[in-house]
């Protein structure tokens, strides 16, 4: 329609992996009217598209968060797919949230935006239940297919038999069995590497980033330790440097390690890996699922690039390895991420005419998160965690604001850090409506003090979201747009991580 009617259209995907078979199907219908707009095209291709769609020789635009920019000059519809998802928002300068871009641009051109997710953000879902977003619902699944049957594996009970692997029986049984059909299956876990912590047995000692305040990953691969903030990267030495012990241990796991289980499981059994560091190549997603796609190998296993909008009529088995391991982090939003991803990951399964079968393993097989993923029901969920962000006054009832200094002078971001501090609370002293308004306010050190050299300290602040507090806002844009001497101050409000 918006076509017929001499418009534009946007639709952007959360992960480059999606693009390629978003690219076939629209493409399929619009032929030469489609372009494509992300980071993985070399710059001269990007700047080929963008001079097309300025040109409107391509009306319809496929691409990740930076295609919301697109010189669209009558813009008529913008799609995002999979609304819910972090890789929307920028973490980095120019920070911005493509879905916040999205409403400025439909609102200039009166356009329609269209927010889909089998799983929505938490605040998006209650806009719909406030009446500030129209909302409908798909009662069914795409040619009213069955959803797949959710088994859920408990961790404890298969150390408690002696299986300290990645894989449980469980698991293993449903492989084999699957692998004997001669059907595919996916298996996903959300840390790359092969092992999250290297210590030493005798003195204890672990290997840190010398850039970021963080634990360097194993990859076994090529054997190095590497940093998944700066990318600094060292050779594993076969001794600690601290004591000379021979002794070193590897603690936890990522997808590399669950590689290398399957294959000593089910030697012969071709595997594909998609994270960062297999996908860094040209065209390095769309060749990795297309060599799936043809059936070459069995088993794909991945990160979240995997968990969503991948459609593989064969993949009748789908495997969480690590379901805990969104549910620990120290984030309000932390039983949110998880089920999203266990749910999305688990619609791979059996999307064509062959039942599906997911297994999820988890050391909380009685979390309301797990379970509510496991019956893959949104409501139940959503009550539940609305419920306990009313009691702890999270968003949607709040606001979290962070002014975030950072420097490569610890004490500087420091000072920094307490100044704006002052700044802030002397201006809600001589504003008691604001005041009465902010819930929280301290300075501290971010959860992660450094990163790729820089030192981190912030200025937290809870706030009811109200239109009382736009002041105090704009008062933070304003802070953030001064460069202090050699401290660089960002403004961010529900950033999609506080680390």
């Amino acid at each position: 329609q918006a076509l017929a009617a001499g418009q534009g259209a946007i639709l952007l995907v959360p992960e480059i992996s999606l693009t390629p078979q978003m690219i076939e199907a629209f493409s399929a219908y619009f032929g030469d009217a489609v372009a494509v707009l992300h980071s993985g095209l070399p710059l001269s291709e990007r700047y080929d598209e963008w001079k097309r769609i300025r040109a409107g020789l391509a009306r319809v635009v496929v691409g990740t968060r930076s295609a919301v920019f697109a010189p669209m000059e009558n813009l008529g519809l913008l799609i995002i797919d999979e609304e819910q998802e972090d890789t929307y928002k920028s973490e980095s300068t120019p920070r911005y949230h493509a879905r916040d871009v999205a409403k400025f641009r439909c609102a200039q051109h009166r356009a329609l935006l269209l927010l889909g997710s089998a799983t929505p953000d938490v605040v998006s879902r209650y806009c719909a239940e406030t009446g500030r977003y129209h909302y409908f619902t798909l009662p069914d699944r795409f040619n009213a297919r069955k959803l797949p049957d959710v088994i859920i594996a408990d961790m404890k009970q298969e150390l408690r038999n002696g299986n300290s692997g990645s894989i449980s029986s469980v698991l293993y049984a449903e492989l084999e069995e699957n692998l004997r059909r001669g059907e595919q299956s996916i298996l996903f876990l959300n840390r790359r590497g092969a092992s999250k912590l290297v210590t030493c047995a005798e003195c204890g000692a672990t290997y840190s980033c010398p850039n970021c305040s963080v634990s360097l990953t194993y990859h076994q691969g090529n054997q190095m330790l590497v940093c998944h903030h700066c990318g600094y990267a060292v050779a594993a030495p076969p001794t600690c440097p601290e004591c000379g012990s021979r002794y070193i241990r590897y603690f936890g796991s990522g997808t590399q390690r669950v590689e290398e289980e399957v294959r000593r499981l089910f030697p012969g059994v071709g595997t594909v890996r998609m994270d960062i560091d297999t996908t860094r190549g040209r065209d390095a997603h769309a060749k990795l699922l297309d060599r799936f796609g043809r059936g070459e190998a069995q088993v794909l296993i991945g990160t979240q690039m995997i968990a969503k909008g991948l459609d593989f009529p064969r993949v009748t088995l789908v495997g969480v390895v690590a379901a805990d391991m969104t549910l620990n982090l120290p984030d309000y939003r932390a039983p949110e991420r998880t089920f999203q991803l266990i749910t999305q990951v688990a619609g791979r399964a059996g999307r064509a005419g062959l039942p599906g079968e997911v297994i999820v393993q988890t050391y909380k097989p009685e979390d309301p998160c797990i379970q509510a993923a496991a019956a893959q029901d949104y409501r139940t969920f959503f009550e539940q965690e609305f419920s306990r962000r009313r009691a702890g006054l999270y968003p949607p009832f709040t606001l979290l604001a962070r002014l975030l200094v950072e420097s490569p002078d610890e004490e500087a971001a420091h000072q920094t850090a307490e100044r704006l501090y002052d700044v802030v609370r002397t201006y809600l002293l001589s504003h008691p409506v604001q005041k009465k308004r902010t819930l929280m306010l301290r300075a501290d050190e971010a959860p992660v003090k450094r990163i790729r050299g820089q030192y981190r300290y912030h200025v937290l602040m809870k706030l009811f979201d109200h239109p009382d507090v736009s002041p105090l806002l704009a008062l933070l844009a304003e802070l953030a747009g001064v460069q202090d001497g050699a401290c660089t101050i960002y403004c961010e409000v529900n950033p999609a991580t506080m680390m």
